[in-house]
């Protein structure tokens, strides 16, 4: 039994550094290892988006293959009102890595602001299968598809 709880305990913090690392999916490096992303973070959370679209436009362009870099400039996209860049970004994020739960939820945020609820639920769904603890995209999607069945009856 105590071996049981060893092992639960040790996924359980796997999971929250793995979460608190900045990235949203499998491997690769995380958004806190690369200067480029974090000061892209950091012009999001002052949600400056020209900054952070700015940061991140040459750094996709020179690192096509990052999936958290994709992730963050459609989520600056979608905050600028750009839907149609914002899902081109997030659908290149997810070819490249399916298991990005931030690519999902902010996708499934995106499908709602255009009114697209079952695109929305479909990423609820596939959030539901990577996060087998729980896990704050999800936990974020589905209040944020409570929200819009609220208000859209």
């Amino acid at each position: 039994m105590h071996k049981i709880s060893g092992i639960l305990l040790a996924a359980s913090l796997f999971a929250g550094l793995a979460q608190a690392s900045g990235g949203g999916g499998g491997g690769g490096s995380t958004v806190a290892e690369v200067p480029e992303l974090v000061a892209a973070q950091g012009a999001i959370d002052k949600s400056d988006w020209d900054a952070a679209i700015g940061i991140l436009t040459p750094y996709v362009a020179g690192h096509p293959r990052s999936a958290d870099g994709l992730n963050l400039l459609g989520y600056a996209s979608r905050k600028q009102g750009k839907l149609d860049n914002a899902f081109r970004y997030y659908e290149q994020a997810l070819t490249i890595d399916p298991k990005h739960r931030g690519a999902h939820e902010y996708i499934g945020e995106a499908y709602l602001m255009a009114g697209d609820l079952a695109h929305a639920e479909q990423h609820l769904a596939a959030l539901d299968k990577l996060c087998w603890l729980p896990c704050e995209e999800y936990d974020d999607l589905k209040a944020a598809i409570a929200d819009y069945r609220a208000k859209h009856p």
